[in-house]
């Protein structure tokens, strides 16, 4: 069980809840956490940037990895979005079973 918490931003809750339940809908993660908006200071193209953004807190798995980041990138807006998976070392092993079950690749096809 390979289990990834991936991170993004979006720029508004809208766009924030289209994401979160499109990608549980394709079954590329088994849950997303909306948070509370937050504020965002980056460089971009040589100018400090300031930007209030919805950040989502997404679980999937390694094997649906590249299916989930293609959906991010299909339906994001921005031009380079936060895409940031880390692997989840230890956790409740019925939660985590549960988030395999959820985006197993033969369940996604039945669906």
């Amino acid at each position: 069980m390979n289990v990834l918490l991936v991170l993004t931003n979006l720029p508004d809750r809208e766009s924030a809840e289209a994401l979160a339940r499109s990608l549980v809908e394709k079954q590329v993660a088994a849950c997303v956490n909306i948070l509370q908006p937050c504020r965002s200071v980056y460089r971009w193209k040589g100018t400090i940037e300031w930007a209030d953004e919805v950040p989502l807190l997404i679980k999937t798995t390694e094997a649906r990895y590249s299916d989930l980041e293609a959906a991010i990138r299909e339906q994001h807006p921005y031009e380079i979005p936060e895409i940031i998976a880390l692997s989840v070392v230890n956790g409740l092993p019925d939660y985590l079973a549960w988030l395999v079950a959820e985006t197993e690749t033969d369940n996604w096809l039945s669906a």
